[in-house]
């Protein structure tokens, strides 16, 4: 099951707070979603979540005594997957469609832009947020399989109105949630791609499972991402060894066929026997094991005139 269709499950999950909260939620699902034919007294939308009508009727029970019906969609597939057709009772339709301010006195539809005095209290604004989400949201945030080339942590949120997704956007930073708004072809995305503000809004719909599936895969490949920096810096600190090792060897190679190496001073000859017994070895591990008990630095600075004799000699 897909990250989002999992995430608007588990908001199902949980019951709005007031009437006003289910009026909300509806024009929020609605409006992201939904299909108009006023003229026939029909209003629907295509969903692949079945227990959606539950959660829709009651609602729709409680306030106007009328219940949604559920028909499936032989010929619509989303995502490769069943899906259905929820239809609005067409008894009352318009009173509904008022109460949710999707249309105005003169029955004209208003499902371009979001009326601000439905969302005025804070739990109606949060209602409207999961019945937003669960109409238009999408995501291509993947558990199931974790690697480095997975999905990033984004949701988006689809519509053909600017000025919509533009009003969501600013209700979503009522709640310090701050996404992007980009066009698309013919289409706008409402989009979040910072996985802090992802599992915020996940928090917000109450998904809180989905908030600790999400965090428990940022654990994971943050620790991943952690053992191979520490991975590539070893390999990073070997291969810069074995270079300089090489080089050592190569200058005290050439002087030895060129001049022998007892012509150097003492303290070099100590470092290019010192280097020869032990080739693969770190300058950290050498100091340790010089009898002259030399720093780092020190024993660096006589490599890097053994180095230069060497070059000297082959210029």
């Amino acid at each position: 099951m897909g990250f989002a269709k999992e995430t608007k499950m588990q908001i199902l999950k949980s019951p709005l707070e007031n009437d006003c909260c289910g009026l909300a939620f509806l024009s929020g699902l609605l409006l992201s979603c939904g299909e108009y034919d006023l003229k026939n007294k029909q209003v629907s939308f295509i969903t692949d979540i079945p227990k959606l009508l539950d959660f829709c009727n009651e609602i729709l029970l409680q306030l106007y005594g009328e219940k949604a019906v559920l028909n499936s969609e032989p010929n619509l597939n989303i995502n490769k997957k069943s899906s259905y057709r929820i239809t609005f009772p067409q008894k009352n339709l318009f009173e509904m469609l008022k109460d949710f301010e999707l249309i105005n006195e003169n029955g004209i539809l208003k499902i371009s832009e979001i009326d601000e005095h439905l969302i005025k209290e804070k739990c109606c604004k949060k209602s409207f947020i999961k019945g937003f989400f669960i109409g238009c949201a999408t995501s291509g945030i993947n558990l199931d399989k974790i690697s480095e080339t997975s999905a990033g942590y984004d949701i988006e949120f689809i519509s053909h109105s600017y000025k919509m997704l533009l009003q969501f956007s600013k209700l979503l930073a009522e709640f310090d949630i701050f996404p992007k708004i980009a066009k698309r072809k013919n289409h706008y995305v409402l989009y979040l791609k910072e996985s802090s503000m992802v599992c915020d809004l996940l928090a917000l719909m109450q998904a809180f499972d989905s908030v600790l599936a999400l965090q428990s895969e940022l654990t994971i490949r943050e620790l991943r991402n952690k053992i191979n920096r520490q991975t590539n810096c070893i390999n990073a600190n070997i291969s810069k060894t074995v270079n300089s090792s090489l080089r050592q060897l190569e200058a005290i190679d050439l002087i030895s066929n060129a001049l022998g190496l007892e012509v150097l001073p003492l303290d070099l000859q100590e470092i290019c026997l010192l280097r020869l017994a032990n080739a693969e070895e770190s300058l950290n591990e050498l100091v340790k094991l010089s009898n002259s008990k030399y720093s780092k630095s020190t024993l660096n600075n006589k490599f890097n005139k053994i180095i230069k004799i060497a070059k000297n000699l082959d210029d």
